[in-house]
């Protein structure tokens, strides 16, 4: 990356077990300025400016370190070693059964969500800065949150002059495991998340999305958008279809699903969402087979930035994954990772006005 953003260090607080957490502030040319984390390699804040130039923090979190703890929404989160839900937190690898903490339970049926309750967003890494961000690294060992094999994680962040915002992710393993680590930030291109992201404007590049059980679990069936209100092959203002009478939706609340991305060799284009009030606009591209449309339908916790009340459909999360529930499900693409075999995924938040 040529051009890359200018990146600073500076103290945020101390961890429960007496250790200190660092900000990396990343600052490009046209003026975007990135924060993120070594506690969780959690993104902290993105901002960018409207189309008067004037800037804002588009992502939804915390003031202070203390209130990233917790974090029961994931806000800016790097979530692992699998992202999403796992039925009944147990997998079968090489006929040998797991079993995982159930740590989230839509319609009352118990799943395994973002890897658990102590999973990557809420344990140390360890940073180093390199040319346009920040390397972040750990150790997930064997057995953590009840996954096999010493799986070693890196993470970056980069910020471009090309107003791109790179999140890449690999892992190595000794043993079989199953992985697919995923960013989770909660996004509002008004910078305002006390005006509904209704009228944001989205684009998915997909033409299939995946039914759900109420239990928020894939059915296994692999439906066509075309004719639903999953439909955004074309340009729709979020809050247009979401309260549609269909089942989908019902059982979400909203939107709550992954859309099978089309085909395509590396990265490619995955989706594109534009707020008119602003004229912000932001296009993501990846080299994961699926995106997770979230329209923050639950949210209820505690104050965010500058006592902000989140409240449902304030922000939208676009999570570019494999499939949920991959592990149990034989008709998906597999996530089982090797020794000798090399985990990556590749995020790119590209943002413009207009």
């Amino acid at each position: 990356m040529e051009n890359s953003a200018t990146v600073t260090r500076s103290h945020f607080g101390t961890l429960p077990d007496g250790r200190d957490a660092f900000v990396y502030t990343l600052v490009n040319a046209h003026g975007l300025r990135a924060r993120v984390c070594d506690f969780g390699a959690l993104l902290l804040s993105m901002e960018t400016p409207d189309r008067y130039g004037v800037p804002a923090d588009l992502t939804l979190g915390f003031d202070n370190l203390e209130g990233w703890f917790d974090n029961p929404a994931y806000y800016g989160a790097t979530v692992g070693r699998c992202g999403n839900r796992i039925a009944a937190g147990r997998f079968t690898l090489d006929g040998r059964g797991y079993e995982l903490a159930t740590n989230n339970d839509p319609g009352g049926i118990p799943c395994h969500l973002h890897g658990g309750i102590m999973g990557f967003s809420h344990l140390p890494w360890e940073a180093v800065i390199i040319p346009g961000g920040v390397e972040l690294t750990r150790r997930s060992p064997d057995g953590e949150e009840g996954y096999p094999g010493n799986l070693d994680v890196r993470v970056t962040y980069q910020l471009t002059d090309d107003d791109e915002f790179v999140w890449q992710a690999e892992a190595l393993t000794d043993a079989p495991t199953v992985v697919n680590i995923v960013h989770h930030s909660y996004w509002n291109l008004g910078g305002d998340p006390s005006r509904l992201i209704h009228d944001h404007e989205l684009r998915i590049d997909a033409d299939h999305f995946l039914p759900v059980t109420p239990g928020m679990i894939p059915t296994g069936e692999i439906a066509p958008v075309a004719g639903t209100p999953m439909d955004f092959t074309r340009p729709a203002a979020i809050g247009a279809r979401i309260d549609a009478d269909f089942e989908p939706l019902r059982l979400a609340n909203g939107y709550d699903h992954a859309w099978v991305l089309r085909p395509g060799d590396g990265v490619r284009p995955a989706a594109r969402v534009r707020d008119p009030a602003s004229g912000r606009v932001m296009e993501i591209l990846t080299d994961q087979p699926a995106v997770q449309f979230y329209t923050a339908n639950f949210l209820d916790g505690p104050p965010g930035k500058h006592g902000a009340s989140y409240l449902p459909r304030s922000a939208f999360c676009l999570e570019t994954e494999a499939f949920p529930d991959a592990p149990n499900q034989p008709g998906f693409p597999s996530v089982v990772l090797r020794p000798g075999e090399t985990y990556r995924h590749t995020l790119v938040h590209r943002f413009s006005v207009d």
